[in-house]
């Protein structure tokens, strides 16, 4: 059965759900990096791109409240929502683990969002085409940085490579859904709003490909087995225990106010 929520929501806002959620929830994963960072300095960069994907998730949260017209805000979507009516991909919900599964996350997810945050800039929706302009800015930042550490452990020490590639396998059964094509997919794609789903996979393969070349890294078949269900609400346990984390507060004290 339907929430009221879902009832009212159509392929472009669910379509900035997805969006939304992506940045949402990788963000908080970087939030929970805090203190735990090998180096001060990157620990700064852990927590700058964490406070840019809080930072796109607003964007694109308001957006989708605003189109639900339901009487919420990003706040409300970020915080009330339970994990089942997240449209997050399954890739950024996955757990921290040591550096290098933290840096494969990143790049993998990265290698992707600048691509579709490229085309998304010249999207037919004008309120699309703005945020993601905006956004585009710092995901190139993100990816350069992303891909300089692949490139470094890939290509550093005995142990370290081994700890990427380890990463690299690990994640790979988590890439496949954001190459996969659904009816909100297509509908942006029609609509204009968004890249094809097959422009945009070779895209990704194309970056992936260059970065685990020079990393002298292996990269996983494409044909490999792959977990999805994150685009349609079904999520791995690793996401309720982030969400309880994160939601905390606005669900126990649901009245407060800053003042």
């Amino acid at each position: 059965m339907q929430n009221a929520a879902q009832k009212t929501q159509t392929p472009l806002t669910t379509f900035l759900l997805r969006l939304g959620d992506n940045a949402l929830v990788l963000g908080q994963r970087h939030a929970q990096l805090c203190g735990k960072a090998p180096t001060l300095e990157e620990e700064l960069a852990l927590m700058n791109v964490g406070l840019d994907l809080f930072g796109q998730a607003r964007n694109w949260l308001t957006y989708a409240a605003e189109l639900e017209d339901e009487g919420h805000d990003a706040d409300h979507l970020a915080f009330r929502r339970d994990a089942h009516d997240f449209r997050n991909l399954l890739l950024v919900e996955q757990p921290n683990g040591d550096f290098a599964d933290i840096i494969g996350r990143q790049f993998l997810f990265d290698a992707w969002h600048v691509h579709l945050l490229e085309d998304l800039a010249q999207s037919s929706d004008p309120r699309i085409a703005e945020v993601a302009a905006k956004s585009l800015k710092e995901a190139t930042y993100h990816l350069r940085r992303s891909s300089q550490w692949v490139m470094r452990l890939g290509d550093g020490t005995e142990e370290s490579h081994a700890r990427m590639q380890r990463a690299v396998n690990n994640l790979w059964q988590f890439t496949g859904e954001m190459l996969q094509a659904d009816e909100i997919d297509q509908a942006m794609q029609e609509a204009d709003i968004a890249p094809s789903p097959e422009r945009l996979a070779s895209r990704w393969k194309a970056t992936v490909e260059e970065v685990f070349q020079q990393a002298t890294l292996e990269r996983p078949p494409y044909d490999a087995w792959m977990y999805t269900g994150g685009k349609v609400g079904h999520h791995t346990e690793h996401l309720g225990f982030l969400l309880a984390e994160m939601q905390y507060l606005p669900r126990a004290y649901p009245d407060a106010t800053v003042w």
